[in-house]
C-alpha cells in the first residue's frame, strides 16, 4: 500500500538528507514536489494544501534550519503532520464499553466489501478480544447476500441470526436484538443492505436500522482502490448518518493513497481498520503512527512483531531456538522458515514493514521475481528425500540434477538453495560462539545484521545496502555471489 507516494516521498527526503545545510529556497522547492506527490496520489485538494502550509511554516523555521540535521527535522515534521492527518496518535478502537449487545451497524453501497469486513471485524473482536459476536445480514436486495454472510460466519466460526425468508431490515434487526439478548452475546453486528449509489431509501433504511437498534458503533466501508470516489462518498454518508468511523477496504491494492490520506480530514470521522486482503485474518487495526512509518519507508516493526506472532507457531520457534543453541541449522529449519515468511505475506510484504527496506522491495520487483520464489525454494527441498534434508551434504551432482527434475527447477537453482542454506549455517555457528542467543544483542553491536546474516544487513550487499537484493543465494534476485 502507498507505494507509488512512498516512492516519490523517499527520492524528496533523500536529497534534502544529502544537503549539509537547507535554506527556505530547498524547503519550499521539496515541498513543491511533495505537494504534486500528494496530487498525484489522489489527496484531496484542501487535504494537501492545509498539509503542505503546516509543514512548510514548521520547516522554515530558524530551529530546523540551523539544526545539526535539518534534512531529517524536516522529515519528521512531515512524519508528525502525516500522523495529524491520518488521525493523530494511536488506534481509535470500537467503543463496545455499553450494556451488551453492543450493536456495530456496518453501511456503505453495494461492492465495498461490507459483508466480509463484518465477517472480518467479528473474527477480529473474536480473536482478539474474546467477544462472544452474533452476525445478522439486513441485505434483502441483494441475491444471496444473506446466505453469503452465513458461509462466511461458518468460516469464521462465528454465530450468525438464522435467516426468514420475506423478513424486513428493521424487523430483522429488531430479532437480531433479541436473540444477542437471550444468547448473552456481547456484540452484534449488523450487515446492512448497500446500493449502487447514495439516494434516499437506502438513507431511510439506515436510520430506521439506527432508531432500533441504537448503535454503538456505525461504521462505513468503503472500497480505498476508488480513491476520491470513496472520499466522496464517505462525505454523502456522514452527512446524513451518525457515523462513528470509517474502514477501508482493499488497502494492499492502493498504491497511491489518497483515500486514507483524506478521509479524517473530509469526513471528521476516524479510520479504524482496514482491510488488507481477502482471507478473514487480513483485517488490521488502523494506526495513524504506523502507517505514516510505512509511507515514510520508516517501516513499521510493531505490526511486524504482531504479525510474527500471530502466524509463527510457538512450538516450531522453540524448537529452531534450542537447535540454534546447538549450532544446527539443516534444511528442514530452512524450510521452515520460508513457509513462515510466506504466511506472514512474502518477501514483499516483509521489505515494506522494515526500516529502510524500500531499495530492497525495489529490487525484487525490479528483478522481474515475486513471491513464487519462496514457493520454488520449497518445492527444492520437497523433492528431497529426509536423510538429504537433514544432511545436505548428501547432494552430490547426480542427486541434485533429480532434485531440480523433481522440482521443476534448474541444477543451478538448487546450488543457491544450498548456497543460501550454509550461509546461514555459519551464521548459526556464529551465534552459538556469541554464547547463542543470548549473545545476539553483542552480536549485533559488532557490524549489526550483516555479521550475523551476511547479505541482509548494511552497505556490503543484500536487503539494506546499495547492491541491492535479498540474501545471497536467493535465485535471480540480485544476493550478491561469490
Amino acid at each position: 500500500m502507498f507505494d507509488n507516494l512512498s516512492d516519490r516521498l523517499g527520492g524528496v527526503f533523500d536529497r534534502l538528507r544529502g544537503r549539509g545545510a537547507l535554506g527556505e529556497a530547498d524547503v519550499r522547492e521539496a515541498m513543491r514536489e511533495v505537494r504534486i506527490a500528494l496530487l498525484e496520489a489522489d489527496v484531496a485538494l484542501p487535504v494537501v494544501r492545509r498539509f503542505i502550509d503546516a509543514v512548510t511554516e514548521k520547516a522554515i523555521g530558524q530551529d530546523v534550519l540551523r539544526s545539526i540535521t535539518p534534512g531529517q527535522q524536516v522529515v519528521k515534521i512531515v512524519n508528525d503532520e502525516l500522523v495529524e492527518m491520518l488521525g493523530g496518535q494511536g488506534h481509535e478502537g470500537l467503543e463496545l464499553d455499553v450494556k451488551p449487545p453492543a450493536v456495530v451497524m456496518m453501511v456503505g453501497l453495494q461492492g465495498s466489501g461490507k459483508t466480509t469486513s463484518t465477517a472480518k471485524l467479528a473474527r477480529y473482536l473474536k480473536q482478539k478480544h474474546g467477544k462472544k459476536a452474533l452476525m445478522a445480514s439486513l441485505d434483502v436486495q441483494r441475491p444471496a447476500a444473506q446466505e453469503q454472510l452465513k458461509v462466511l460466519g461458518e468460516q469464521a466460526e462465528v454465530a450468525t441470526l438464522p435467516i426468514i425468508e420475506g423478513q424486513q431490515p428493521v424487523d430483522i434487526a429488531r430479532r437480531a436484538l433479541e436473540a444477542s439478548r437471550l444468547q448473552s452475546f456481547d456484540v452484534l453486528l449488523l450487515d446492512t443492505a448497500g446500493r449502487l449509489h447514495v439516494d434516499e431509501a437506502l438513507m431511510a433504511e439506515m436510520n430506521a436500522v439506527a432508531r432500533v437498534s441504537n448503535p454503538a458503533e456505525v461504521l462505513l466501508v468503503v472500497d480505498a482502490l476508488t480513491g476520491q470516489d470513496a472520499v466522496n462518498v464517505a462525505q454523502s454518508f456522514s452527512g446524513e448518518v451518525p457515523l462513528t468511523g470509517v474502514i477501508l477496504t482493499r488497502m494492499d491494492g492502493d498504491a497511491r493513497g489518497g483515500a486514507a490520506l483524506s478521509m479524517r480530514h473530509v469526513t471528521g470521522k476516524p479510520i479504524k481498520f482496514a482491510g488488507t486482503g481477502e482471507k478473514l485474518d487480513a483485517l488490521e487495526a488502523f494506526d495513524p503512527e504506523r502507517v505514516a512509518g510505512r509511507i515514510l519507508g520508516m517501516g513499521d516493526v510493531v505490526s511486524l512483531v504482531e504479525k510474527a506472532a500471530a502466524t509463527i507457531k510457538e512450538e516450531d520457534a522453540e524448537a529452531l531456538a534450542k537447535r540454534m543453541e546447538k549450532g544446527q541449522f539443516d534444511l528442514n529449519d530452512l524450510r521452515m522458515q520460508l513457509q513462515q515468511m510466506n504466511r506472514m505475506g512474502g518477501l514483499g510484504m516483509l521489505a515494506g514493514m522494515l526500516p529502510g527496506m524500500k531499495k530492497a522491495k525495489a529490487a525484487l520487483q525490479g528483478s522481474g521475481m515475486d513471491d513464487r520464489v519462496l514457493l520454488h525454494m520449497d518445492a527444492i527441498i520437497g523433492s528431497m528425500t529426509a536423510k538429504e534434508r537433514a544432511n545436505p551434504a548428501l547432494l552430490n551432482a547426480k542427486r541434485k540434477r533429480r532434485v531440480a527434475a523433481g522440482s521443476g527447477t534448474q541444477v543451478q537453482d538448487v546450488n543457491r538453495l544450498l548456497k543460501m542454506h550454509q550461509e546461514m549455517g555459519r551464521a548459526m555457528k556464529q551465534i552459538k560462539k556469541m554464547g547463542g542467543l543470548k549473545g545476539l544483542g553483542a552480536l549485533f553491536g559488532k557490524g549489526g545484521l550483516d555479521a550475523a546474516m551476511p547479505g541482509l544487513g548494511g552497505p556490503g550487499g543484500g536487503m539494506g545496502g546499495g547492491a541491492g537484493g535479498l540474501p545471497p543465494g536467493f535465485p535471480g534476485m540480485g544476493g550478491r555471489k561469490k
